[in-house]
């Protein structure tokens, strides 16, 4: 077996162990959102962990009611001109903390006098070491250049972060059984997800998704790129309407991320006009509704609150891209050209 088929199998017994270990430092970091001089989220991140930032977006930005935005590590590495940051919480969301352009944003945070906080799955890391706060994500080693336990573990990290900036016994009580939500979702999707044959030969594909799994959306593509080499691209749906729509041709594969909850239905809406242009609809949802006007279905185990869905959401797209890895006959360890850390300034 694979090392992203085992790490991927070990998603829930991470994600448990990251909610039995970190309470207490969740809770620590929740009480830099209490700052009264705090007016926004900043937040410094690369690859997967940009996904999680998305996630981060909806959840935090719903919790404290700020705006969240994402930095320009550039401005600060390149250009050395980096913004003022009054009145910001700088978050650095990085697997390896270890790129240079995500310590630098949290670095000259700190240099200004502002709160920074760090999910990481390194404790001894360099972005560990800059930041005032650490929230680890127990995720384990892993090996595969992929990451998947990290990814959710990530977002576990985000959704502990939710629960207690707002002191929420339900949500806590929700994300308690998210291990076990995860580990039926697995199973689900490793027994019932196609071998997707059928798309052996493409060279391809869109991803479409809202709201809290607008992230999931990127993750799904990047996770299909980054092993496959298959040309992947994540949008909204207000975003394919505006324009990339007109380059989706007859036979094009399009996976549409729509598990119950308020976005829902806006997802759904585009696929009326992915059909009038005979695209191969892929759904991963939960909805029958949903699931019955696509040609391959990817079924979401029920019973996951929205706000917890990007965890389990992202499985069947990370077998999907397992399973059409294989397909190709490529390395499901080791992605052409790609490694572990990267280190980007």
């Amino acid at each position: 077996m694979s090392w992203l088929e085992t790490e991927l199998r070990e998603q829930p017994e991470a994600l448990a162990c990251l909610l039995e270990r970190q309470a207490a430092s969740a809770r620590t970091a929740a009480r830099l959102f209490q700052r009264s001089d705090l007016r926004y989220l900043l937040i410094a991140s690369r690859g997967s962990s940009s996904n999680v930032a998305r996630y981060a977006q909806y959840l935090l930005g719903r919790a404290h009611r700020v705006p969240v935005m994402f930095a320009t590590p550039s401005l600060y590495t390149i250009y050395g001109q980096p913004p003022r940051l009054d009145g910001a919480l700088v978050i650095g969301i990085s697997q390896s903390g270890a790129s240079p352009d995500v310590v630098a944003v949290l670095a000259e945070a700190r240099e200004q006098g502002r709160p920074t906080l760090a999910l990481t799955n390194d404790v001894a890391s360099p972005l560990a070491q800059t930041a005032e706060a650490v929230l680890p994500l127990e995720a384990g080693r892993e090996q595969a250049v992929a990451a998947t336990k990290t990814y959710v573990n990530s977002l576990g990290a985000v959704a502990l972060l939710f629960a207690e900036m707002g002191n929420d016994a339900t949500a806590r009580e929700e994300l308690a059984r998210m291990p076990e939500a995860l580990a039926r979702q697995i199973e689900l999707s490793l027994a019932e997800t196609p071998s997707l044959e059928e798309y052996r030969d493409a060279v391809g594909l869109t991803v479409v998704a809202r709201g809290v799994n607008y992230g999931t959306g990127f993750e799904i593509a990047l996770k299909i790129r980054e092993l496959s080499g298959l040309v992947t691209e994540a949008y909204s749906p207000a975003d394919l309407m505006h324009g990339p729509i007109a380059a989706i041709q007859p036979g094009w594969p399009v996976v549409v991320v729509a598990p119950s909850g308020p976005a829902r239905p806006s997802v759904e809406e585009i696929v009326p006009p992915l059909r009038a242009r005979g695209a191969r609809l892929v759904a991963v949802s939960d909805v029958r509704a949903v699931l019955r006007r696509a040609q391959t279905k990817l079924v979401l185990a029920p019973g996951v609150p929205e706000w917890l869905s990007p965890l389990t959401a992202v499985v069947p797209g990370q077998v999907a891209a397992m399973r059409l890895t294989r397909l190709r006959g490529l390395d499901l360890d080791s992605p052409v050209g790609l490694r572990k850390v990267t280190l980007t300034r």
